[in-house]
């Protein structure tokens, strides 16, 4: 395995990473402000008033984006696996 080969698969590897952790990532922000700004409109400064909705949208999202993410994870399982040989040499 040559170094561009090597810095090849760690790119693959990372942007994988990024683009499974992204919509997580997205949906916590959105849902993170739209709580932010309905406390700061009501006053109200109770810490599970944020951390429940964001807990709940997180997991609505996590549901919704899991198969999607497993096709995702398995092809590029499927690819590095289905390739052992290459990398061993």
């Amino acid at each position: 395995m040559n170094p561009e080969f090597a810095v090849s698969l760690i790119r693959q590897s990372l942007l994988l990473a990024l683009w499974l952790g992204a919509p997580l990532l997205l949906v916590g922000f959105v849902v993170g402000a739209l709580v932010s700004l309905f406390q700061v409109a009501t006053s109200i400064q109770d810490s599970s008033v944020g951390t429940v909705p964001r807990l709940a949208a997180l997991l609505g999202a996590f549901l919704l984006l899991l198969p999607w993410m497993l096709s995702r994870l398995m092809a590029y399982c499927i690819g590095i696996l289905g390739d052992l040989g290459r990398y061993a040499r």
